[in-house]
């Protein structure tokens, strides 16, 4: 008879991730938009706008063009400068905006108008910021009627980009400070804490680009948790309190998922740009949120909804291609296809053992997993395969290695089965030159 052989070790190994969410002490990102206005006020964004940045406070300048979306960013400008931004499309007049600071939280967005497409220079783009500086900072008696109408909805604007940006600092600074507070609760393992903390961040600005970073570390709070709750549970001799702590276990299991995948989500979709250093960020990023989401199929899989093998074995396949580390990578591999064979994937298992396999054929762990999951198919056509590759561990395994005697048990059963291993042709001997 046939029985289920289901042989992992749950373990636990809290890591904490990096992130790219606190600025570093000396550059920052400066990021806006540009859009076209129209006669009737609607706004549309401008495609290959040409975006100039002057720093005034000493000579420097950086360039770029808006992508599709009419947005814009330079990921690491100096933290200390103070700018001008100007702007140029065809078949629209120029427009700039002085005083700007490298601000990650702060937009520089710009309107265009119609006009000739003009180009300003550096020189022309300095008067063209002091001039509109000097005009918003003035009141003139002699101002006529359409003036002062223009300059208080100037002022009007300008006071609720300001309540804007004063929101978007506080948001910056709650998120930074939650970052900092769950991370030192996660570090000792204080999870309750490290998740509420997490959270804090989460609620001050869905849109802020480090919330990748708060779901990531989210992401291994609750699976760490999960992990604490499920363990505690099967320890338990008291039904409820065991009842208790696995469904407990199944929820954080669950969340953590959820987390890291929305992680995942949302770094695939943040403009990245062609600086080396935004590229290396966004690159790190999405490796720790790939990671994370690994983890938690790895036991949202079997614990949780064994129906989901296909998401789980996407989510280690984009982590394996991410993952630099060979003996990380092979470890990898070998979770993937152990976790489905926990869930019951026999057949998903078998393929994934199988890749391993050719690549190490005398892996004995390799060959036993194999040899489990074609066991575990249920399939008789697939026996005879089973007890090779599980003879072939039993050979090559040590007699301390901790499966050696349920493999022996499964090999039993099948040779009740009337199926015995073959034996491995031995290499024929090397024939020696004449």
């Amino acid at each position: 008879m046939r029985r289920s052989y289901v042989f992992s070790l749950l373990v636990l190994t809290a890591v904490l991730f990096s992130s790219a969410l606190v600025a570093s002490a000396q550059l920052e990102q400066m990021r806006g938009s540009v859009k076209l206005a129209a006669a009737d006020g609607t706004q549309t964004p401008v495609v290959n706008a040409t975006v100039d940045v002057y720093r005034t406070d000493i000579k420097s300048a950086y360039h770029t063009k808006t992508d599709k979306k009419g947005e814009w960013i330079f990921a690491g400008l100096p933290f200390v400068g103070t700018y001008t931004v100007a702007v140029s499309a065809p078949g629209a007049s120029p427009a700039t905006k002085a005083n700007v600071k490298a601000r990650a939280d702060q937009s520089v967005d710009i309107v265009l108008t119609p006009g000739d497409g003009k180009k300003l220079t550096e020189a022309e783009a300095y008067a063209a910021a002091k001039s509109d500086t000097s005009a918003n900072n003035s009141s003139s008696s002699g101002s006529s009627a359409e003036d002062k109408a223009k300059a208080a909805e100037m002022a009007k604007k300008n006071a609720e980009i300001a309540k804007e940006n004063e929101k978007t600092s506080n948001a910056n600074k709650v998120i930074n400070d939650a970052f900092i507070s769950g991370n030192k609760a996660l570090q000792a393992k204080n999870y309750d804490e490290a998740i509420k903390q997490y959270d804090t961040g989460l609620a001050a600005d869905p849109d802020h680009p480090g919330i990748p970073s708060l779901l990531t570390n989210k992401s291994v709070a609750l699976r760490t948790r999960g992990v604490d709750r499920y363990n505690a549970g099967i320890q338990s001799k008291d039904d409820a309190a065991k009842t208790a702590s696995l469904n407990g276990a199944k929820e954080d299991f669950t969340a953590a998922v959820e987390s890291a995948t929305k992680a995942v989500d949302l770094i695939k979709k943040q403009p990245v740009g062609a600086d080396a250093e935004a590229q290396k960020s966004h690159t790190t990023n999405l490796y720790f949120a790939l990671s994370a989401r690994a983890e938690a199929m790895r036991l949202f899989l079997p614990k949780v909804d064994p129906t989901k093998a296909d998401d789980a074995v996407i989510a280690y396949q984009e982590y394996i291609a991410a993952e630099p580390d060979a003996a990380k990578k092979s470890k990898a591999q070998m979770d993937l296809a152990q976790m489905l064979l926990d869930s019951g994937a026999a057949d998903k298992s078998a393929a994934e053992f199988e890749k391993i396999v050719a690549e190490r054929p005398d892996d004995p762990d390799a060959n036993l997993g194999l040899g489990l999951a074609l066991f575990s198919t249920g399939d008789k056509a697939k026996y005879q395969e089973a007890a090779n590759y599980l003879q072939k561990f039993v050979d090559k395994a040590p007699d301390t290695h901790k499966f050696k005697n349920d493999a022996k048990a499964v090999l039993a059963e099948l040779k009740a089965e009337s199926v015995t291993p073959e034996k491995t042709p031995n290499k024929p001997p090397a024939k020696k030159r004449p």
